[in-house]
Protein backbone atom coordinates (compact mmCIF):
# COMPACT_ATOMS: atom_id res chain seq x y z
CA UNK A 1 0.00 0.00 0.00
CA UNK A 2 1.23 3.50 -1.05
CA UNK A 3 1.43 6.27 1.49
CA UNK A 4 -1.65 8.05 -0.35
CA UNK A 5 -4.68 5.96 -0.36
CA UNK A 6 -7.34 6.99 -2.86
CA UNK A 7 -10.47 7.63 -1.57
CA UNK A 8 -14.12 6.35 -2.31
CA UNK A 9 -17.79 7.08 -1.23
CA UNK A 10 -19.50 3.66 -0.63
CA UNK A 11 -22.15 4.37 -4.03
CA UNK A 12 -18.84 4.12 -5.89
CA UNK A 13 -17.57 1.10 -4.46
CA UNK A 14 -21.47 -0.33 -4.87
CA UNK A 15 -21.01 0.46 -8.77
CA UNK A 16 -18.30 -2.44 -8.76
CA UNK A 17 -20.64 -5.51 -8.19
CA UNK A 18 -20.67 -8.25 -11.08
CA UNK A 19 -17.91 -11.04 -11.77
CA UNK A 20 -16.51 -8.32 -14.64
CA UNK A 21 -15.27 -6.01 -11.55
CA UNK A 22 -15.94 -6.80 -8.43
CA UNK A 23 -14.58 -4.77 -5.43
CA UNK A 24 -15.48 -5.61 -1.72
CA UNK A 25 -14.98 -3.54 1.45
CA UNK A 26 -13.27 -4.88 4.14
CA UNK A 27 -12.17 -2.95 7.71
CA UNK A 28 -12.52 0.63 5.81
CA UNK A 29 -10.17 -0.21 3.10
CA UNK A 30 -11.47 -1.09 -0.55
CA UNK A 31 -10.23 -4.15 -2.60
CA UNK A 32 -10.69 -5.47 -6.39
CA UNK A 33 -11.00 -9.21 -6.39
CA UNK A 34 -11.99 -9.36 -9.56
CA UNK A 35 -8.81 -11.30 -10.73
CA UNK A 36 -9.34 -13.82 -7.34
CA UNK A 37 -12.78 -14.57 -8.17
CA UNK A 38 -11.81 -18.06 -9.78
CA UNK A 39 -9.16 -18.87 -6.91
CA UNK A 40 -10.70 -17.90 -3.64
CA UNK A 41 -11.34 -21.01 -1.81
CA UNK A 42 -14.82 -20.82 -0.79
CA UNK A 43 -16.11 -20.05 -4.14
CA UNK A 44 -16.99 -16.83 -6.59
CA UNK A 45 -19.89 -16.68 -5.10
CA UNK A 46 -19.38 -15.95 -1.59
CA UNK A 47 -17.05 -12.93 -3.01
CA UNK A 48 -19.66 -12.15 -5.59
CA UNK A 49 -21.85 -12.25 -2.47
CA UNK A 50 -20.63 -8.97 -0.89
CA UNK A 51 -19.40 -7.23 -4.47
CA UNK A 52 -19.82 -3.50 -4.00
CA UNK A 53 -20.46 -3.85 -0.19
CA UNK A 54 -18.69 -3.72 3.47
CA UNK A 55 -18.13 -7.40 3.70
CA UNK A 56 -15.75 -6.83 7.24
CA UNK A 57 -18.17 -8.78 9.36
CA UNK A 58 -18.03 -11.66 6.80
CA UNK A 59 -14.22 -11.56 6.27
CA UNK A 60 -14.04 -11.20 10.30
CA UNK A 61 -17.22 -14.42 10.87
CA UNK A 62 -14.82 -16.92 8.67
CA UNK A 63 -11.81 -15.81 10.87
CA UNK A 64 -9.42 -15.57 7.59
CA UNK A 65 -5.82 -16.20 9.15
CA UNK A 66 -2.75 -14.17 8.28
CA UNK A 67 -2.04 -15.46 5.06
CA UNK A 68 -5.47 -14.05 3.78
CA UNK A 69 -5.25 -10.69 5.53
CA UNK A 70 -1.62 -10.36 3.74
CA UNK A 71 -2.66 -11.36 0.54
CA UNK A 72 -5.49 -8.38 0.36
CA UNK A 73 -2.64 -5.92 -0.01
CA UNK A 74 -2.42 -7.48 -3.66
CA UNK A 75 -6.31 -6.55 -4.11
CA UNK A 76 -6.09 -3.04 -2.11
CA UNK A 77 -7.15 0.02 -4.54
CA UNK A 78 -7.86 2.62 -1.58
CA UNK A 79 -9.82 3.29 1.38
CA UNK A 80 -13.76 4.28 1.83
CA UNK A 81 -14.18 8.08 2.73
CA UNK A 82 -14.78 7.79 6.60
CA UNK A 83 -16.63 11.65 5.65
CA UNK A 84 -19.84 9.57 4.20
CA UNK A 85 -22.14 7.76 6.15
CA UNK A 86 -22.55 4.45 5.06
CA UNK A 87 -25.55 3.60 2.73
CA UNK A 88 -28.44 2.37 4.61
CA UNK A 89 -30.43 -0.56 3.68
CA UNK A 90 -34.27 0.05 2.91
CA UNK A 91 -36.37 -2.93 2.92
CA UNK A 92 -40.37 -3.30 2.06
CA UNK A 93 -41.13 -4.24 5.27
CA UNK A 94 -44.64 -6.12 3.71
CA UNK A 95 -42.42 -8.40 1.92
CA UNK A 96 -39.72 -8.67 5.06
CA UNK A 97 -40.25 -9.66 8.57
CA UNK A 98 -38.97 -7.34 11.37
CA UNK A 99 -36.59 -9.32 13.29
CA UNK A 100 -33.69 -8.57 15.25
CA UNK A 101 -30.73 -10.71 13.53
CA UNK A 102 -27.84 -10.61 15.86
CA UNK A 103 -30.31 -11.46 18.32
CA UNK A 104 -32.09 -14.45 16.27
CA UNK A 105 -28.55 -16.28 15.31
CA UNK A 106 -28.20 -19.76 15.16
CA UNK A 107 -25.96 -19.50 18.12
CA UNK A 108 -28.54 -17.82 19.94
CA UNK A 109 -30.93 -20.63 18.87
CA UNK A 110 -28.59 -23.72 20.01
CA UNK A 111 -28.70 -21.94 23.52
CA UNK A 112 -31.96 -22.24 23.85
CA UNK A 113 -32.40 -25.29 22.39
CA UNK A 114 -29.45 -26.72 24.79
CA UNK A 115 -31.70 -24.82 27.21
CA UNK A 116 -34.52 -27.16 26.40
CA UNK A 117 -33.17 -30.19 26.28
CA UNK A 118 -31.55 -30.15 29.57
CA UNK A 119 -34.93 -29.15 31.26
CA UNK A 120 -35.95 -31.99 30.05
CA UNK A 121 -33.60 -34.55 31.10
CA UNK A 122 -33.94 -33.07 34.63
CA UNK A 123 -37.96 -32.93 34.39
CA UNK A 124 -37.67 -36.56 32.97
CA UNK A 125 -35.07 -37.30 35.61
CA UNK A 126 -37.08 -35.88 38.66
CA UNK A 127 -40.33 -37.76 37.29
CA UNK A 128 -38.71 -41.31 37.29
CA UNK A 129 -37.31 -40.75 40.59
CA UNK A 130 -41.08 -40.03 42.08
CA UNK A 131 -42.51 -43.28 39.92
CA UNK A 132 -39.97 -45.23 41.38
CA UNK A 133 -40.18 -44.30 44.96
CA UNK A 134 -44.01 -44.43 44.52
CA UNK A 135 -43.75 -48.02 42.99
CA UNK A 136 -41.60 -49.30 46.37
CA UNK A 137 -43.71 -47.13 48.91
CA UNK A 138 -46.63 -49.64 47.11
CA UNK A 139 -44.83 -52.79 47.11
CA UNK A 140 -44.05 -52.67 50.76
CA UNK A 141 -47.22 -52.73 51.99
Amino acid sequence: MGMESKMFSYSQVSAHNSSEDCWIIINSKVYNVTSYLNDHPGGDDVLLGQAGKDASEEFEDVGHGSAARLMLDEFYVGEVDPALNRPTTTTNTALAPAIDIKHNSPKSNNKFLYFLLALTVIVFGVGISFFNFSSSTYSQT
